[in-house]
Parts: structure tokens; C-alpha cells; sequence
């Protein structure tokens, strides 16, 4: 895969959570169905360093905002059996580390869903900065069971694949 990096300027940036966006894909009824939503990004910040290696990004994510244009699955995955997003309103990520792997730029972080958090990581595909502003995308895969998000095993998706479309503005 063919990325696009542009190292950005050293500073912080705040995440405009309105024109960013983060998507996923999954499969359920025993993988044959195709699965597509949203989650809305509540905040989050990025500190680009001098050191790139040493930048970080923190980032929280409504639970309760998934979108699948389904209503009664919206509802069931916002439930005790999935989210649980009364008791867990947020989903987070938080960074440890950037660095190139094969070729590529690969942040590394923690990821905390319904309590339960875990290493994930986030590969880059594109970078650049149009003055101010920053725009980054990215990918991921998340194993709920990971998460201990483990309902209905078989008939829902085990992975979910991540594309965020990230747009931020130096603070």
C-alpha cells in the first residue's frame, strides 16, 4: 500500500470532531451480511514533536453515537449485551508510540472500550497540513472479544474494520 505522509509542523492541534469522521465495516448472520456504520468523535488532541517518533494523539469517541442506519440494532449494540454505553459513554484511544514498519506509518496505542483496554494499532494512509489544518486518514481492526464485547458469537461480526478520517486545527 502506497502512503502519502506529510510530517506536519510541530505543535498542537485539537480535533474538529464535525468534520471528522470515523466508519466501520463488519459482517453478521454468520459473516454473509455486510455490516456499515458510524461513530462520532466526541474530542481529542494531537502534539506533533520535533521527534515525530514522540508525537501523541488521545482521542474519545461517543459509544452511544453508533450509526448503522438500523435503529433496533443501533439500540442493541448501545445495550448491556454489546456497549453497555449507560454505564460506558466513551471510547477512547490513546497513543505510545509512532514509528515506521514496513514502510509505513504505524501508531501505536490503547484502546478502551465498555472498561476493557488493549493495545491497538493505527496505520496511516495519508497526511498533510493546508495551512492550519491538518487532515489525517487512517486504518485499523478491532477484535471486540479483545474487548470483552463478546455477544452473540457467530451471528455478529468478530472484527471491525475502522477507517477515520481525521481533520484537526493547531490550538
Amino acid at each position: 500500500m502506497t502512503t502519502s505522509i506529510e510530517i506536519p509542523a510541530a505543535g498542537d492541534y485539537r480535533i474538529d470532531g464535525a468534520g471528522s469522521g470515523l466508519s466501520f465495516t463488519t459482517r453478521h448472520f454468520f459473516g454473509l451480511g455486510p455490516v456499515r456504520g458510524t461513530f462520532r468523535i466526541r474530542e481529542g488532541r494531537l502534539t506533533v514533536a520535533d521527534d515525530v517518533a514522540n508525537s501523541e494523539v488521545a482521542a474519545t469517541i461517543d459509544a452511544a453515537s453508533i450509526d448503522t442506519r438500523n435503529g433496533a440494532r443501533d439500540r442493541t449494540v448501545r445495550s448491556a449485551q454489546y456497549l453497555k454505553t449507560d454505564e460506558h459513554p466513551d471510547i477512547t484511544f490513546a497513543s505510545s508510540g509512532l514509528e515506521q514498519a514496513d514502510g509505513q506509518w504505524v501508531l501505536r496505542g490503547t484502546l478502551t472500550v465498555r472498561g476493557n483496554s488493549g493495545p491497538l494499532d493505527v496505520h496511516l494512509s495519508s497526511a498533510a497540513e493546508d495551512g492550519s489544518r491538518l487532515r489525517v486518514r487512517a486504518h485499523s481492526r478491532v477484535d471486540r472479544y479483545a474487548f470483552g464485547v463478546t455477544a452473540m458469537k457467530g451471528m455478529t461480526g468478530r472484527y471491525l474494520d475502522l477507517e477515520l478520517d481525521l481533520v484537526a486545527d493547531r490550538a
